[in-house]
């Protein structure tokens, strides 16, 4: 007989991941484990690990850290919030000091007497306490044979410090009076008469300061779940003992019996036993009607109660509730969302080895040249230290910032670096229907004269959505309505009232179109109808249209009915339609078009949409949404206009093309200036004007994402 072990499932916090291949060469030790499934997301700096057989979670938490990481389980409470954040307060104390270094290395008239030794008690601290981030990530990645951005940082800083220790206390360049002179010759010079500590000192601070803008764009990964969780009510009225008393949530238990009042959140899951109303359910489902229920009808925690009062039985509470399983479905979403790895990290991985190998080259050829072991060393100390990235550490930070800075005025918030390559490939983009195409309010649509003036006047007395928009219609038609005597209403049905003496009703008709339809009589007739609906936005057609010419793909996924969703579809020329979908499957829907080869970005606005804002390879939320989706999504569309959904595609391709552009110039710079390193031609003036020069381009070429305009 087999023994069938149970799987269990853990959620692992990761420390000291520095790049998406840490996240891989975690994956693939946790995966070694028999019996382990393991997925690390570099986002949100979590583990899923679902676990069986002899292996248990101080095993799990032993793995990553024999990888190089560090690896904790999940607290029964949360985190305290640091007292300040480390990353922003190594970034402030390295700039503080490196600024007066970098001065002093590039203007000769102020370097003073003793200046170098000034230079290098203050760039001593930032080499070791800022950059101290970069050279742990490059021993973790020096173990594992392995070469990123960081080992690149690591090994140029070190280099360009300690060659400078060297000059400073065996050479010529500790003597009183040492200038670093503005001459830009290539010749051979004395190796131990110049130091580059501003190399050292600046590459650490350019660089912090591009890990810090990720980091603070990547904290905000976690904050969906929070946005969600924040919906569910947070006490309710519980009908215990023959009385009623408010208990908190977290107290309620599965067959409690509790009210809830129009307007109220429905607190958790539930069979309504008593009364009758209309529950708005959009937040969940997308639907923009509401849904009549009544004695037997089930409800979801989060809606809310639009109408009459209902007692509730609770089924399913906490964890088990829809609302819950959303949340779940966000959180797989993210986890599950393909891994964006640096491209400085792709460059670096072939870029290093070579750097190594030239240094190694350049020491072996002038030894081997007869050169004295001084000469040869200096020159392959130089290749090391003019590969130091500083312009590279400006190349993602700057465009970054220009491109978000620019977005922001346009109305659209890129959240950070890893959205930017989504951008590229998208070639198909789904739309919700509710809150995204259309306007998500009810409007009257059809309809006018006396049956709306004294249907709005019966309608005022409701909190019904489709009543709201037709006493909407009145008031701003008409002005102020008649009053209502004898107001009544039957859920399901409708309401009556009467109105200058005429006895009003309003009810739902049979209608086999679009259109959400009301037939209102008096005095016994049928005196004409009113046609409501959820109606597009005057944009969406041309948005529709733009996105086309970026060479995007419409779909149109909604919970709403087939009728509903084609003549939406119809109005704003979206051919494939979507209906029906029940809020658990949109992710579904995204995961099976990118399974048939299609890269998918998904605009949204709602609960609902949540999950498959995180699924698609790019999610853009309307910012008049909720906050729920606007954590879930890339990019936010602060306006709710969804022509910006085409110029944040534009912005964010070229914000990456620029940040491409900023790599090459970076990386040529290197390139070019490699030779006269291993030719011992490299003057420190040289050296460190090149650099400059290839920073301010970086910056400015930066800079022209400013002239994006939308449209």
């Amino acid at each position: 007989m087999t023994l069938q072990l149970e799987a269990k499932n853990v959620e692992l916090a990761i420390t000291g991941m520095t790049c998406a291949s840490c996240a891989a060469r975690i994956e693939r030790k946790l995966n070694k484990l028999d019996g382990v499934t393991a997925t690390v997301n570099y986002a949100t700096e979590k583990a899923k690990v679902v676990y069986s057989g002899e292996v248990g979670t101080q095993d799990l938490v032993a793995q990553v850290e024999a990888a190089g990481y560090g690896a904790r389980l999940p607290q029964a409470e949360p985190d305290e919030v640091p007292e300040g954040d480390p990353l922003k307060q190594r970034l402030l104390g390295s700039a503080v000091l490196s600024v007066p270094v970098i001065a002093l290395a590039m203007v000769p008239a102020w370097q003073f007497t003793y200046w170098q030794w000034i230079s290098l008690t203050l760039a001593a601290p930032v080499l070791v306490w800022g950059a101290w981030p970069f050279h742990r990530a490059a021993f973790a990645n020096l173990r594992h044979g392995a070469a990123t951005m960081d080992t690149l940082i690591s090994m140029g800083t070190l280099a360009a410090f300690g060659w400078s220790v060297y000059a400073l206390l065996f050479g010529s360049a500790g003597l009183p009076g040492m200038k670093h002179p503005f001459e830009f010759t290539i010749e051979r010079m004395a190796g131990d008469g110049a130091i580059y500590l501003e190399v050292a000192a600046g590459v650490t601070t350019f660089i912090l300061a591009g890990r810090y803008f990720e980091a603070r764009s990547k904290r905000r990964a976690g904050a969906a779940l929070r946005a969600l969780l924040d919906l569910g009510a947070k006490d309710v009225a519980v009908l215990r003992d023959g009385g009623e008393r408010r208990i908190p949530i977290g107290d309620l238990a599965v067959g409690d019996r509790f009210l809830v009042r129009p307007g109220e959140k429905v607190a958790t899951d539930g069979v309504v036993e008593d009364g009758g109303s209309a529950i708005d359910a959009s937040l969940l489902t997308g639907e923009s009607v509401p849904v009549e229920v009544g004695p037997g009808d089930t409800v979801a925690g989060a809606t809310v109660n639009a109408g009459g009062r209902l007692v509730v039985r609770a089924t399913r509470v906490g964890a088990d509730t829809q609302l819950a399983q959303t949340a779940r479905l966000v959180e797989e979403a993210q986890t599950g969302k393909a891994r964006v790895q640096r491209l400085a990290d792709r460059v670096s991985a072939v870029f290093v080895p070579i750097v190594i190998a030239l240094a190694v080259a350049t020491l072996a050829f002038w030894l081997g040249a007869g050169g004295t072991p001084s000469a040869a060393f200096t020159a392959a100390v130089a290749v090391l230290i003019i590969a130091c990235p500083c312009a590279l550490g400006l190349a993602t930070p700057t465009a970054l910032l220009v491109g978000t800075g620019r977005g922001a005025q346009l109305g659209i918030l890129i959240k950070g670096p890893e959205v930017l390559e989504s951008t590229r490939r998208v070639d198909t983009v789904v739309f919700d229907k509710t809150g995204t195409v259309t306007t998500g309010r009810m409007t009257l649509v059809e309809g006018d004269g006396e049956v709306l003036r004294l249907a709005g006047a019966v309608e005022a007395a409701s909190e019904h959505p489709v009543a709201r928009a037709i006493a909407d219609a009145a008031r701003e038609r008409f002005g102020t309505l008649p009053s209502v005597a004898d107001f009544r209403s039957t859920p399901g049905l409708g309401v009556e009232g009467v109105v200058e003496g005429r006895k009003v009703a309003v009810g739902r008709a049979a209608s086999g179109s679009a259109l959400t339809t009301v037939a209102v009589t008096w005095d016994g007739e049928v005196r004409g109808t009113l046609a409501v609906a959820d109606t597009v936005k005057p944009t969406s057609a041309e948005a529709v249209r733009r996105l086309r010419g970026l060479g995007l793909t419409p779909v149109l996924l909604t919970g709403d009915g087939a009728v509903v969703a084609r003549a939406v579809a119809a109005e704003v020329g979206i051919e494939r339609v979507i209906a029906e979908v029940l809020p658990k499957d949109k992710a579904d829907v995204v995961r099976g078009l990118q399974e048939d080869g299609k890269v998918v970005a998904m605009i949204g606005d709602g609960v609902n949409d949540a999950a498959a804002l995180a699924r698609a390879d790019l999610g853009l939320a309307m910012g008049t949404g909720t906050d729920v989706a606007i954590e879930a999504a890339d990019l936010t569309l602060v306006s709710g206009d969804l022509r910006a959904a085409a110029d944040a595609i534009r912005l964010s391709r070229r914000t990456l093309r620029t940040i491409k552009g900023n790599l090459f110039w970076a990386f040529a710079y290197n390139v070019a200036a490699l030779p006269l390193a291993a030719a011992g031609l490299l003057n420190p003036m040289l050296a460190g004007a090149a650099m400059a020069v290839s920073s301010v381009f970086v910056v400015t070429n930066s800079l022209r994402l400013r002239g994006f305009r939308a449209g």
